[in-house]
This record gives C-alpha cells, sequence and structure tokens, in this order.
C-alpha cells in the first residue's frame, strides 16, 4: 500500500520504458484495418495483425501521419505502388513508439515502403489466380463459343467515363456501315465499391443472357491506380461463371487484371474493344464472299462440265437423230399419201349423204308447214269465238256494276242530304237571336256576359240585350240562391 502511483505517474513510467526500449524508429508489418483524413490533411489509421488461417485480430494499434509527412508520403506511395492506400492493404511502415499519458499507445508513421505492399499485392493475386485454377474456373469463359456475328452487346461501364463515349462513337460509326445493339449496364469502375457494382450489373444482364450476344466491361484511361478492383476473387469468379463471352477494355497496356485473365477475350483499350467487335462482323461478312464465289465458281465449272458433256452428245447423237428424222420423214409422206386418199373417198361419200339429208329435209320441212299453218288456222278461229265471248261476259258485268253503283250513289246522296238539314235546323236552333225571341234576355257587365251575382256589387251598371234592342239599368241590390234559403 505503500507504493501508491497516480494514473499519471503509471503513464509517464511507461511512457519513459518506452522511450527506453525504443529510442529509434522501428519498422513495422500491419494491415490498415481504418484509414481517415481530416480537414487539416492529418491522416489516422487502424493498424491490425490478422491471423492468416482464421483472419482473426491478434494485435492493433492506433497510427498517425502528421499532414506535412502524409503530403509527401501519399503521391510517392502512390505512383510507386500503382494504388492508393486504402483500408485492407497490408503495409510496411517506419514509426516511432509512443505513449501519451491521455491519449495512449499510438505508433508515429514516419515512411512507408511501397515495395511491400507491391510484393504483398503480387502475393494476394497469385493465391487469386491460383484459387480460381484449384477450383477449375480459370478457363470457362474462355471455353464458350463467341458468337459468329456478336450484334447485340452489353455494356458494362460508368456512363460518363470517355472511354464508354469513344467505344460507343467508334462502334456506331464504322467504315462498313454494320449496326450494332449496346445497352449500358452502369456501373462503378474505380473505388472499394467498384467490384460489387459490377458484379451487380453482371446479375443484371444475367437476367437477359438470352437477349444479348456478348459483355463488354470497358474503362478507359491508362493509370494504374484504382485498378485493385478488377483483381478482386470474387469478381472473376463471376466473369469465368458467366454464360455469354465478357470480353474487357479496361484500358491499361502495362499488365493484366486478373479480370483481363478470366475474360473470354482481352483488349486494350474501349476503341480496341470496338474494333474487335468490328472486326468480327468484317470477318464474317468476308467469309460471305467467299462463300459465294466458291459458290459461284463451283456452279461455273458444273455449268461448264454439263456443257462439254452436251456437246459430246449433241455430237453422237447427230446422226442418229438425222436417220430417225428421216426414216420418220418417209413414214410421214407415205401416210400422208394414204390419208388424202382416205380423206377424197370420206368427202365423196359424206357429199353424197349429205344430198340425200338435204332431200330428205325440204320434203319433211313442207309438211311440218303445212300441219302448222292448218293448226294455226284453227288457233285463230278458237281465240276469235273465245274473245266474243268473254266480251260479252265482261259487259255484262259492266252493267250490273253501274247499276248497282246508282243505287248506291243514290242512297249515299240523299242519307247526306238528310244529315245536312239536320245540322242546319240544329243551327237555327241554337242561333241566340232565335233563343231571344222566346222571351229570354241577355246581361253584360263590362263587355262580358253575366252569368253569376257574384259578379256584381251594388251600383254596378248593367247592358241587357233583348229581341229588338238594348237598355242600361244599375244594381240596387242582389240575391242569390244561397241567401234565399
Amino acid at each position: 500500500m505503500e507504493n501508491k502511483l497516480r494514473l499519471s505517474e503509471l503513464n509517464n513510467r511507461v511512457k519513459g520504458v518506452l522511450q527506453d526500449a525504443f529510442p529509434t524508429a522501428v519498422w513495422v508489418i500491419a494491415e490498415i484495418s481504418e484509414m481517415k483524413v481530416n480537414r487539416s490533411g492529418h491522416c489516422y489509421m487502424v493498424l491490425v495483425e490478422k491471423d492468416e488461417d482464421s483472419d482473426e485480430v491478434l494485435a492493433q494499434a492506433r497510427g498517425t501521419i502528421w499532414s506535412y509527412t502524409f503530403r509527401m508520403l501519399r503521391p510517392f506511395f502512390e505512383t510507386t505502388a500503382g494504388q492508393p492506400l486504402s483500408e485492407g492493404m497490408k503495409v510496411l511502415v517506419n514509426a516511432t513508439v509512443e505513449f501519451h499519458p491521455l491519449y495512449g499507445f499510438s505508433l508515429n508513421i514516419r515512411d512507408i515502403d511501397p515495395t511491400y505492399t507491391m510484393g504483398d499485392m503480387a502475393r494476394k493475386r497469385l493465391e487469386v489466380v491460383n484459387r480460381l485454377k484449384d477450383e477449375g474456373v480459370f478457363e470457362m469463359n474462355k471455353e464458350l463459343e463467341l458468337p459468329l456475328v456478336p450484334q447485340k452487346i452489353a455494356v458494362i461501364s460508368s456512363s460518363t467515363a470517355a472511354g464508354y463515349q469513344d467505344f460507343h462513337n467508334q462502334l456506331n460509326k464504322n467504315a462498313y456501315g454494320y449496326r450494332f445493339y449496346t445497352h449500358l449496364f452502369p456501373a462503378l469502375m474505380q473505388g472499394n465499391q467498384a467490384s460489387e457494382s459490377i458484379i451487380a450489373a453482371l446479375e443484371h444482364i444475367y437476367l437477359y443472357e438470352d437477349f444479348f450476344d456478348v459483355v463488354v466491361i470497358i474503362r478507359g484511361g491508362g493509370s494504374q491506380l484504382d485498378l485493385s478492383c478488377f483483381d478482386d476473387y470474387e469478381l472473376a469468379f463471376h466473369i469465368t461463371q458467366f454464360p455469354l463471352p465478357v470480353i474487357t477494355g479496361i484500358g491499361h497496356e502495362k499488365d493484366d487484371t486478373i479480370s483481363d485473365m478470366v475474360a473470354h477475350t482481352r483488349m486494350k483499350t474501349p476503341t480496341a474493344v470496338a474494333e474487335f467487335l468490328i472486326a468480327g462482323v468484317m470477318q464474317f461478312d468476308v467469309h460471305l464472299d467467299e462463300l459465294q464465289q466458291e459458290f459461284v465458281n463451283s456452279v461455273e465449272d458444273i455449268l461448264a462440265e454439263s456443257r462439254q458433256r452436251l456437246d459430246s452428245a449433241v455430237k453422237t447423237l447427230k446422226p442418229v437423230v438425222q436417220q430417225l428424222l428421216f426414216n420418220r420423214q418417209k413414214k410421214l409422206s407415205r401416210y400422208g399419201w394414204q390419208l388424202e386418199s382416205s380423206v377424197s373417198e370420206i368427202l365423196r361419200n359424206n357429199e353424197y349423204r349429205l344430198s340425200r339429208k338435204k332431200d330428205e329435209i325440204k320434203e319433211l320441212s313442207g309438211r311440218i308447214i303445212h300441219d302448222n299453218r292448218y293448226k294455226l288456222d284453227e288457233y285463230r278461229h278458237f281465240i276469235s269465238r273465245a274473245s266474243a265471248h268473254q266480251l260479252e261476259e265482261g259487259k255484262s258485268k259492266l252493267d250490273n256494276l253501274l247499276e248497282k253503283l246508282k243505287g248506291q250513289s243514290k242512297s249515299r246522296f240523299s242519307a247526306e242530304k238528310n244529315h245536312l238539314l239536320l245540322a242546319e235546323k240544329r243551327k237555327e236552333l241554337l242561333n241566340p237571336l232565335n233563343i231571344l225571341k222566346r222571351g229570354y234576355s241577355i246581361t253584360y257587365h263590362n263587355g262580358n256576359a253575366l252569368k253569376e251575382t257574384a259578379q256584381l256589387q251594388e251600383g254596378d251598371e248593367v247592358r241587357t240585350l233583348l229581341k229588338d234592342g238594348t237598355f242600361t239599368s244599375r244594381v240596387l241590390n242582389k240575391e242569390n240562391k244561397s241567401s234565399k234559403k
């Protein structure tokens, strides 16, 4: 209990021990687990060591690169190693061991050896290649048969990449007028998320595998930076398993990425990919021309051979045909003479028969005309008698109809006359003047015929119409039937 220490005293002692144990900087092998650059330009890292078999973290420490040092280390490392510092990268750093009483243990990084990282990257690349070969998939995409005329192309690239524009222009403005259909499946082409983005694009294309002929992965640009995504095992594995031929044109010439190695065909640039596709169509076009010429030549050879055989056959058959024609001509002459004799005999016989038939027809026609003329006279007398009888009957019916019509008209006229006289009498009875003659009168009030006492007031003047004139009177009082009751 007598050796009690404050925490600050303990930390200061630890600091002193570390300074004594590590008076100078040391080289440390570690993996960058986390990395962050703040606004001031300082770089803060979390360095770890992992078990190679289980990938378990065995040790961890904070690392710091101050802004002044980081501004010099960063470009040197990226230029030499060919890619930027990033999480997951294995590095060899030169650092001083520090212990701050408040912030604890950390490494102050002074230098980074890019050759170690390059060696580790090469080792990882080799491990990925060997893994793919051990799994038996390294050559699978190369074993696919490239279509004779690949014209429907699925493109994986960034929509704003200059390489994509170069590829599109080169492909669709070719000097031969070949037509291609392209569809862009956009993806990230650099950075930590690039491999996942490209895999997602491949999975999208897989849904339309029956439509497209090939897949093209193009990036554009000649820098070696940010190409580590194309060495990713998962991306390479997806390319090997893809059911369509994959053509790469990532735009670098120094080294091949693993994606280039497993792809069906690797071209240097996007423009070279376009030229490759155009050349494929042109080769097929030339092959068609060659086949056409071979066909024409074969047909010409066959025709020439047939012509020779025909000429030979003509020479062989000509004497035989001439003899056959001569024999046939003799037969025809003999047949002609026989036919002429037969025809003359037939004509003479037919002429005699025709003369007899003519006499028979003339005699028969006379009899037919005589019989028909007798029948015609009989029909004429019959029609004359029948017409006179029908005319007499029609005249009798017409007279009866006229008498009947006269009787009906007279009866109808009498009825209409009585109806008219009755209407005139009814009109005479309804005439107001005749009603007045029987002692009735009509009283008017304000020009209207008076029908009810309710229309009058005491003192009103009324005008009364009689059969021989009118007179005016004034109402002194009035009574109606209801008041009498």
